[in-house]
């Protein structure tokens, strides 16, 4: 297949699944916009007054990075699982598998419509923060770098999880099991300078921790974790699970019988 026929695969797969998540849009893009208004409201104007400052800014702008990321990530990750799954379920991966398109197409296909939902669910999310508190940008560069960087890693992610799924209740129990609670514990709502030493080596393993931290930098120009450390650990878990994407694609795990 020549270049021109990859990039109109290319296009084809990311137009199907932007498609797919916003022609149900009150399903995919209203709920985690009203859920985390309910997070501004009850953590942000109900108990932030009682907790006062963090990281010397008032508790309501400092968990409004968090509360974005923390939408991103799980919209990136649901619309690339639940897609994927479907086409496994409906047996029409099959036909692209077997098709000329390369395996790196199809894989990136995939990620655009996962980072197409983060970034959509992302900027709602932005807009609705205006309602309680004026936006601070300190650094545009790492917040769009590292919100694009997070919403990649989380739809490799639900790829991953996509493949590996045997039925519907599986593509619910690594977002119900691993990704919220590693979500609530990388530092959406708090600073890790406040654990005691024990459990802030134990954040440290959180990967949620670097990316929700080097985005409030983006914010706030704040942050627990060196900007080059979160960097280095992103990229470094989207090389890892890219490659590990491709050779499941490359050797039909799950999805050849």
């Amino acid at each position: 297949m020549n270049t021109r026929g990859k990039l109109i695969a290319l296009q084809a797969i990311a137009t199907k699944e932007i498609r797919r998540f916003l022609r149900i849009w009150v399903q995919t893009v209203l709920p985690p916009v009203i859920t985390t208004a309910l997070y501004f409201i009850i953590f942000g104007n109900l108990i932030g007054p009682r907790i006062g400052n963090m990281g010397g800014f008032r508790y309501m702008e400092f968990i409004i990075p968090g509360l974005i990321m923390m939408s991103v990530i799980t919209n990136s990750y649901a619309n690339v699982v639940s897609s994927f799954y479907g086409s496994k379920f409906q047996r029409h991966i099959e036909e692209m598998l077997i098709s000329p398109v390369p395996n790196y197409i199809i894989l990136l296909g995939y990620i655009a419509g996962g980072v197409a939902r983060g970034l959509t669910v992302g900027i709602a999310v932005t807009c609705v923060s205006l309602l309680f508190n004026p936006l601070n940008i300190h650094s545009l560069a790492v917040m769009v770098s590292m919100i694009l960087l997070t919403s990649v890693l989380f739809s490799l992610a639900g790829l991953i999880n996509g493949v590996y799924a045997n039925s519907f209740d599986d593509i619910s129990i690594v977002p119900t099991f691993v990704l919220t609670p590693l979500t609530y514990l990388g530092g959406v709502f708090y600073s890790i300078n406040l654990l005691p030493a024990f459990w802030h080596s134990v954040s440290l393993v959180n990967p949620i921790l670097y990316m929700v931290n080097a985005f409030r930098y983006g914010f706030l120009g704040i942050s627990d974790i060196s900007l080059v450390t979160s960097y280095t650990i992103s990229i470094g878990f989207i090389v890892l699970l890219y490659v590990f994407s491709l050779y499941l694609l490359r050797t039909g795990k799950g999805i050849r019988t």
